[in-house]
């Protein structure tokens, strides 16, 4: 018993000493997926947000992130009229990393995201003044549920590069009787462990 106490706690410390800090930034290039045709496009907007990266094994890591992700999608109100769906997320993915050399890893894991803001903007006056009236605060589901897969690959042991793919499995809309209406996002950037 004290062997198997003794060896936990030799893994516990490792993993403290052994974890790593950091700060990653990048274009989200986000969307809506739904089984019902939608006629909306892609919006690109951001992600920023601070991560910690700790061993499990040689070549495994778990990377638990706090990221800021401006999401959303472009859709057709008119044949000449686009209006932008602004979703404001606080995400919190949690990704497993498999470490395929020191530098490049590839990554798996969910992700747990917090509704923080919500608009529709349009670029056409009339159209934008009603839109500043018009109340989503109830449309809108406060959490979305999602997985994600990517890689990175680090320049120097500090500074990288990632790529990741990110897929919602819940509806975003409250209450919706129709199809499931997703998030599904593109995200690439930069990485810098402290």
């Amino acid at each position: 018993m004290k062997k198997l106490f003794l060896g936990l706690a030799v893994a516990a410390s490792s993993i403290a000493f052994g974890q790593q800090f950091g700060a990653k930034a990048g274009v989200n290039v986000s969307s809506l997926t739904s089984a019902d045709e939608l006629d909306t496009k892609s919006k690109t907007g951001f992600y920023a947000g601070i991560f910690m990266n700790a061993p499990l094994a040689s070549n495994f890591s778990i990377q638990p992130e706090l990221l800021y992700e401006n999401s959303g999608a472009k859709v057709k109100a008119d044949d000449n009229i686009d209006v932008k769906l602004h979703l404001d997320y606080i995400a919190i993915p949690v990704m497993f990393q498999y470490n395929a050399t020191p530098e490049f890893y590839l990554e798996a894991g969910p992700k747990f995201s917090f509704l923080v803001n919500n608009k529709f903007t349009s670029d056409n006056a009339m159209l934008e003044d009603f839109l500043n009236e018009v109340d989503t605060k109830d449309t809108f589901s406060t959490f979305d549920f999602g997985l994600g897969i990517g890689a990175g690959y680090y320049f120097t042991p500090n500074i990288g590069i990632n790529v990741r793919y990110m897929a919602g499995l819940t509806d975003i809309f409250k209450d919706n009787e129709g199809d499931a209406v997703k998030n599904s996002a593109f995200q690439a950037g930069l990485s810098f462990k402290f």
